[in-house]
């Protein structure tokens, strides 16, 4: 071999050296509304540094629905998802839970009801009983789960205290269907509701909160239960250490979040309960 090969040879091996050693298969992660899916170029930036981090390829499978994520978890399509506590205390034979988000440094979020904010006179669900109502999805706690507990808890039937209700299919519809004089009414995603408020204001500010519900644990990323032990440790500890860089806390702040936290099963004990209590005869 010549010289010039052989250097030609060597700077083509120390290239490949300095590549990121990938393994074989991709990670399939998904995302249900519980994110706001219009964020596509913080998608592409958070899939950019889980895989620096990982050294693997990862893929943000998108669905308009929980169910048709939980579909997929089902059928083990998905390794990992980010799914509202709803469908973990329905898939909890199926999953394992990775990481709860921090959100305004804790691991809790809200359900909030809405109004359209010309309406000055509603402070309370029991107001809006023969209206029209927004719900977010069937498999959502803060916008389906959480105002069917509150008519229950109304001695009302959640099945027919509304003139007429319809699903928008995420919480960002349901916030439009109110602002825009659809519905009288909806429940949302506190979280959802908060990081609209920041980036687009003028709908927000067509609503109004008129009741805060309890907290309820955060939506949680969960794993599969055939992932295995090291895959799902790797990427906890990506996750729970994006606060110690500073490309991680900057992707934090763009996702309107504090960190993550290794998850208890506890966080999601209340959401169980107004399951059973609301909708476990029916699923």
């Amino acid at each position: 071999m010549t010289s010039s090969r052989l250097r030609s040879a060597l700077v083509l091996l120390a290239a490949l050296l300095a590549l990121p050693v990938w393994a074989a298969r991709p990670l399939e992660l998904g995302l249900t509304p519980a994110f706001l899916h219009d964020q596509h170029f913080l998608l592409q930036e958070w899939k950019a540094y889980l895989e620096k981090k990982l050294h693997r390829q990862v893929n943000f499978v998108l669905r308009d629905s929980y169910r048709e994520t939980m579909d997929l978890i089902e059928q083990d399509r998905l390794d990992f998802a980010w799914v509202c506590d709803y469908p973990y205390v329905m898939l909890q034979s199926r999953v394992r839970l990775l990481a709860t988000p921090l959100y305004q440094k804790r691991p809790y979020y809200r359900s909030y009801l809405i109004v359209p904010a010309r309406d000055r006179y509603t402070s309370g669900i029991a107001q809006l009983k023969g209206q029209v109502f927004a719900y977010a999805d069937p498999y959502s706690n803060t916008g389906y789960l959480a105002p069917r507990y509150e008519i229950k808890r109304l001695g009302e039937n959640p099945d027919g205290f509304f003139r007429k209700t319809f699903f928008t299919w995420s919480h960002r519809k349901a916030i439009e269907a109110v602002a825009l004089g659809l519905a009288q009414g909806a429940a949302v995603d506190s979280y959802i509701w908060d990081s609209l408020a920041r980036v687009e204001p003028e709908l927000t500010s067509r609503t109004r909160i008129v009741q805060r519900s309890e907290e309820f644990g955060f939506p949680p990323f969960v794993a599969n239960r055939k992932v295995n032990e090291a895959d799902l440790l790797a990427l906890r500890q990506v996750l729970t250490g994006m606060t110690q860089d500073p490309e991680g806390r900057a992707l934090l702040a763009k996702l309107n979040l504090d960190g993550f936290i290794e998850s208890r099963p506890e966080l999601y004990a209340t959401v169980a309960e107004m399951f059973r209590l609301v909708d476990g005869a029916h699923r």
